[in-house]
């Protein structure tokens, strides 16, 4: 190491990859360090360093190398071989410590046990690994993933066929092969079983096997969790989901109108295109393995939280993502979203985020490991305090108003006689039935604004749509508010 590279550490706080000690006197503290370092992005530590990065010395250096080599061979299990480097400081003498991420992970103090000696870095902070964070740490080290594995007890009829074709906007199903080629399927002694993956995204059952594989959306009063006034729990396929959380976030959005040269254009109070990136980010990078809490999305009056579970992997920083910097914990998950145009290159997501929210001169987002989650925060740039009473037509009804141009539209259609997908489309003078339309379809049935038409019968190429009298009323009271 360089003078001018220990200088510029000296100059950094301790975080997930630095931390000082004065000497060896308390040695418990640096061997769980090392270990932290080595389970998850790798770091540094350097000894004769106050905590606030005054630089102290060691008396004797060479002895304290030769010490230090013994004590981390008796320590540490699998065996860690850091860097161990003398660095002059001025007239000092600094011992710096460089550990890099173990493929041999996970590592563990042998004085706490295999089972409680297990460290991961946390910030400044180390903290004991769980189980499913060691079995996620093993994986990962040989090369495999939660996602790709086979659910051995299932079959191919456990994957929804009809929420898959929703998804791709296909008229024809996805055969065997496709689904292969997605990792929906796998192949295990023979036959064909769905992945963890597949069932994560189009599983009949999901929760029965993921019980915890859902959203959890609140919006709070003011900007804590003291009081909630509307949540919703969301148990749609993973890429549905992306547009349900969107929808809960509008309903206690509020939208402006700003007029140009040629046309309207309605302005949303929350950045809607940062939260779906930050969403998106956050179904595709969940460690699902864990157990305990789904992903969370908190709505207060001066920002949004999105929590998923699951740490950054293993060699990964905060700053590696806002750099762009990607690793894939759920490839069968990335792939599908990738396939359905919701996410258009790895990596580039969270960067977009940052540059998005400089380009529209908002705040900052800011990244958080806290505990065993991720969580992304994104300041809000005006308060939202009392926003849903000072509408003038208001967004706190889920069924009040579907978000898009199209929605108004594709009812329209159905007004003077029931019509089929395919019809609608034709009507609206697309080229075919897209994936927006399938989706905007379901939603309105959910809403039950609209009926098929042969309910027993929902594959028939034979079904139609009609507007229920919920959505007839609906529609009156649209044509009442544009007035």
């Amino acid at each position: 190491m360089t003078t001018a590279t220990i200088e510029q550490r000296l100059s950094e706080p301790e975080g997930k990859q630095l931390e000082f000690k004065r000497d060896l006197s308390s040695p418990k503290p640096l061997m769980k360090t090392l270990v932290a370092f080595a389970n998850t992005a790798g770091g540094q530590l350097i000894i004769g360093v106050d905590d606030d990065g005054t630089v102290l010395g060691v008396d004797d250096p060479l002895d304290m190398e030769e010490r230090l080599t013994s004590m981390i061979a008796d320590a540490i299990h699998p065996r860690l071989l850091p860097n161990i480097e003398l660095v002059s400081v001025g007239e000092h003498t600094l011992v710096c410590i460089e550990v890099f991420l173990s493929s041999a992970r996970p590592h563990f103090f042998k004085a706490f046990g295999e089972e409680n000696g297990v460290l991961v870095r946390l910030g400044s902070s180390n903290r004991q690994a769980g189980l499913a964070l060691i079995q996620e740490m093993q994986r990962q080290a040989s090369g495999t993933t939660f996602d790709v594995q086979p659910m051995l007890e299932l079959s191919r009829d456990d994957l929804d066929q009809n929420a898959i074709q929703q998804a791709f906007s296909s008229e024809q199903l996805l055969d065997d092969n496709k689904l292969r080629t997605l990792r929906l399927l796998v192949s295990y002694q023979g036959r064909l079983v769905p992945s963890v993956g597949g069932i994560l995204l189009f599983g009949r059952e999901r929760q029965w096997h993921f019980e915890d594989a859902w959203i959890q959306c609140g919006r709070f009063r003011g900007n804590d969790k003291v009081e909630i006034f509307d949540q919703t729990d969301i148990h749609a396929p993973l890429p549905q989901a992306v547009d349900d959380i969107e929808l809960f976030l509008k309903k206690h959005a509020f939208k402006q109108a700003e007029f140009g040269a040629m046309r309207r254009r309605d302005v949303w109070s929350i950045p809607l295109t940062i939260l779906r990136e930050a969403i998106i980010n956050a179904l595709v990078h969940s460690d699902y393995s864990q157990r305990g809490s789904p992903i969370r999305i908190a709505f207060y009056d001066d920002r949004i939280e999105i929590e998923s579970p699951g740490l950054l992997m293993p060699g990964m920083t905060i700053e590696d993502m806002k750099r762009g910097v990607s690793m894939i914990r759920n490839p069968v998950i990335a792939r599908v979203f990738r396939e359905l145009g919701l996410i258009e290159q790895w990596g580039s997501g969270v960067k977009r985020i940052f540059a998005e929210a400089a380009a529209q001169g908002l705040p900052e987002p800011r990244i958080e490991e806290v505990a065993n989650r991720l969580r992304f925060i994104v300041p809000l740039e005006q308060r939202h305090a009392g926003q849903v009473m000072t509408q003038s037509r208001p967004e706190s009804r889920p069924e009040s108003r579907p978000e898009s141009s199209l929605a108004d539209k594709i009812l329209q259609c159905l007004v003077d006689r029931p019509l089929g997908k395919a019809e609608i489309a034709k009507a609206l003078g697309h080229k075919g039935v897209s994936g927006q339309l399938k989706r905007q379809m379901t939603w309105f049935q959910n809403q039950q604004l609209i009926e098929m038409t042969l309910p027993e019968k929902p594959n028939s190429r034979l079904q139609q749509y009609r507007l229920t009298p919920k959505g007839q009323r609906f529609l009156q009271d649209t044509f009442k508010d544009s007035q």
